[in-house]
């Protein structure tokens, strides 16, 4: 019976595999601050996700600036993307590296409005209260001791 390549998203798992290596070598290489640009050194940079097309020729890289300037992060990515296309050649084993693109993420964005609309009155009531303590899903080791002890 043959594998199945997809996963349930509908992406080829190699896809993945090859866009989260990709994704993996940029963090690395942005985290090092190799990249002498002053936009890049005084941003915290959150790479989250790398497309790769099916010929791996293209990478669309997510990225997300802790400072808000994302236009300005993702200017100054694009002015390095060659050099930063050759860092990444170096940490892949595959026969193309891709050309990268960069993008703004707006999942994070996406969260906060989830956050922002189940904190609204009209719809906290409607959701159950949250516990007030952690519910422990185990019983307190010394009293079963205690209960074996006293059945003897």
């Amino acid at each position: 019976m043959p594998r199945s390549t997809d996963d349930a998203p509908g992406r080829p798992i190699r896809l993945q595999r090859i866009g989260e290596q990709v994704r993996h070598a940029l963090a690395e290489i942005i985290a090092r601050g190799d990249l002498r640009d002053d936009v890049l050194t005084r941003t915290i940079i959150s790479v989250s996700e790398a497309r790769v097309t099916p010929d791996l020729r293209q990478a669309i890289v997510f990225v997300k600036a802790s400072n808000g300037d994302d236009d300005a992060v993702i200017k100054a990515l694009g002015q390095h993307r060659g050099w930063l296309r050759g860092e990444v050649a170096k940490r892949l084993a595959t026969k193309y590296t891709p050309d990268l693109s960069f993008r703004r993420d707006e999942s994070f964005d996406a969260g906060a409005r989830i956050d922002a609309v189940l904190k609204r009155p009209e719809i906290a009531r409607d959701l159950p209260p949250l516990p007030t303590t952690t519910p422990r899903p185990w019983k307190n080791l010394t009293d079963t001791a205690d209960d074996d002890a006293s059945e003897d």
